[in-house]
This record gives structure tokens, sequence and C-alpha cells, in this order.
């Protein structure tokens, strides 16, 4: 017969084997919990095409990198209709992609939709009219749960990522073109586009994204259209200048620390990728054109970036894979309706590989495959 205290006994050993089933199931769970979806490979390339202005002709092409395999209008092919006018960005934040078509003045035809980055299949579309017209939506930012789209009217609308619904929205001047997050601000282009008469013009607008409101206003060099963020805080902007006053193109940087202009460089560009202390911009795309890495921190311009002997007819736009570094660049060709093409090129400055695209390639997007680790 068991004494009460071999009884007693049997209990606490008992108890004792459970509390480190617990703990070790606590600690594998943990471990869980704290491993991190990563990426881990390039699937395949989204690019968006602007198609010509009046054609209705914006498509999102797509290639397969295992299959070599490229569908020209495959958000047509997906969604089982067109998407839309004058297309004019493409970014990815988190499991979506974002598309700014802009459609053009005295229609409407303006929207934002948002897209699920697996399948390119449109999960909504947010429109961007009035009664009569639309109001012309440029880009596309995100910080945080939120993205953040300009238009030509003057206006940022704020989006909430997780209900894809408008929840805020902040005047500023006509004509908006880029804008980039750095130190908890957004910062918009004002450009001098000649339809709007009560724009900035040569204007950064600053905007504090805790409480969405304006700071202030950053005087850059005329017309300035594209801004990017460096992982150093600075922002660069590219300058296309004025034809009308006729003053000098430049490359602005401003400090997102001071939020005044630091310096400015002599430098007539096209389009501008910057992605963490990766940076290449385009120059001389009619004449001469060229891709050049360019130094966030001293604002020079470096190497070519294609070493390989290819050649870019007209570079319409970079976008820099986050993953790889690789640098897809969109070439127009001969801008008058034909079809174009997508360069991927590696950090070697070879192509890797290259695919067709519809008209007027710019802004790319990357499907990745992810792990645990």
């Amino acid at each position: 017969m068991k004494t009460h205290l071999q009884l007693k006994r049997k209990a606490v050993i008992a108890m004792m084997l459970c509390i480190g089933i617990i703990t070790a199931c606590k600690k594998d769970h943990t471990e869980i919990a704290e491993k991190q979806l990563v990426i881990s490979s390039t699937n395949g390339v989204y690019m968006l095409c602007e198609g010509l202005m009046g054609n209705n002709n914006s498509v999102i092409s797509y290639y397969d990198i295992a299959t070599k395999t490229t569908v020209a209008d495959y958000y047509k092919q997906v969604n089982n209709v067109s998407l839309g006018e004058t297309a004019n960005d493409l970014e990815q934040y988190g499991s979506k992609m974002y598309c700014v078509v802009a459609g053009i003045q005295g229609s409407r035809q303006s929207f934002l939709d948002i897209i699920d980055i697996k399948t390119c299949r449109s999960l909504k579309r947010i429109p961007f009219n009035s009664a009569t017209d639309g109001y012309i939506p440029r880009f596309v930012a995100f910080f945080k749960d939120k993205a953040y789209v300009s238009r030509y009217d003057g206006k940022v609308s704020r989006i909430d990522t997780a209900s894809m619904a408008i929840d805020g929205e902040i005047m500023l001047s006509e004509g908006l073109e880029q804008l980039a997050v750095a130190n908890g601000k957004l910062y918009v282009c004002n450009s001098s586009h000649p339809y709007y008469q009560n724009g900035a013009k040569n204007k950064i607008s600053v905007i504090d994204l805790a409480t969405f409101t304006k700071i202030k206003d950053i005087t850059v060099n005329n017309n300035p259209v594209r801004i990017q963020a460096a992982d150093n805080g600075d922002l660069f902007v590219v300058c296309w200048n004025d034809y009308i006053i006729k003053n000098n193109p430049s490359l602005d940087r401003i400090s997102s620390v001071s939020d005044t202009k630091t310096a400015s460089y002599d430098y007539d560009l096209g389009a501008i990728a910057v992605n963490g202390s990766a940076a290449y911009v385009s120059k001389d795309i009619y004449t001469n054109p060229d891709i050049k890495a360019l130094n966030t921190v001293s604002g020079a311009m470096g190497s070519s970036l294609i070493t390989d002997g290819h050649t870019i007819n007209i570079i319409y736009g970079l976008t820099i894979n986050p993953f790889s570094k690789d640098v897809m660049v969109a070439d127009a060709n001969s801008y008058n309706g034909t079809a174009g093409t997508a360069y991927c090129v590696g950090t070697d400055g070879k192509v890797k590989f290259s695919f067709a695209t519809g008209v007027l390639p710019q802004h790319a997007v990357f499907n990745y495959t992810y792990k645990y680790e």
C-alpha cells in the first residue's frame, strides 16, 4: 500500500513534468513566432506601361523568370477589363501593388487600382473624379498603414491600406507630381505643369504625417517632378526646368532633418531610382542616353550602369529590385506607339534578361517567393 508521502512525491514529479512540457511548448512557439518572413527569390516582373495619351491603352505586362515567358497585357488577361487611360505609377506595398491611372483632362477616367501581387487581380478601384472631370492622380507613396496619392488638382489623398478607403485629404498646390517619405514626413513636388496656373511651380511641400498637416514649402529649382529618399535621410529632386522661363535643369538635394535645400547639381536628368544607398539616374535620354550610378553621400555621378554593350533607345523608367539590387530599365524604343522593352541589369553591369512590353514602359514591381528564417 502506497504511503501518503509516496503519493505526494509522485504528484510533485507529475507537476514538474507538465511544467517542463508547457515551457518547452512555449519556447517552440516563441522560436516560431520570432522567425521572419523574408524574400528568397524573384519569380517575375510586372511592368507598368503608360500607353499613348488618348488611346486608352495602358497595360501591365508580366515576365515569368523561370519559364522566360511574357504576357504583354497581363492585367486584362486576369481581370477581363482594360487597365485604363494614361497609367502613371505602380508601386509595391506589402502584398499589394498600387496602380495610379491618371486619365486625361476633361474625362472621368482617374482612379487608383489596388492589385494583389501574387495574382494581379484587382481588389478595388478608388475613383478620383468630379462630376465632369478627373482629378488626375499622379504618384503614390507609403508610410506605416497609409498610402498617399498626389493629384494635379492640388490635393494629396490619404488611403487606409487595410480598408482600402480614403480617410483624409490635404490641399497644397495645383500640379502635384511625385512624392516621397523621409523622417516621418511626406515631401511633394509642386510642378509647373502648363495646364495649371495656380501651382507653386518651384516648391517641395512638407507634410507632417503624424498630424497630416503641412509644415512648410522648400524652394527648389523650377518644375520639380521626381523625388526619391535615400537611407541617409536626404531627398533628391529632379527639376526638369521651364521652357518658358528658360532656366537650367538640376538635381536638388534636401535634408529631411533641417528641411532645407542643401545642394544643387547641374544635371539634366530623366528618371531617378533610389533604394537605400543604391541610386541611379538617366541622363541625356534623347541625345546620348545613359544610366549613371549616383552617390547619395557626395551627389556625384559615377560610372555607367550597363557595361556589356547593350544600347537603350529611350530610357523611360528605372526601378531597383530591393532584393537583388538588379535594375529594371524601361526602354520606350521609338516613343511612337510601338512595343517597349524591359531590361534587367545586374550589379555587374550585364543584362540578365529582357522582354517585350506594352507601349511606354516605366515602373516595375517584383513578384517574390518568401520563406521563414
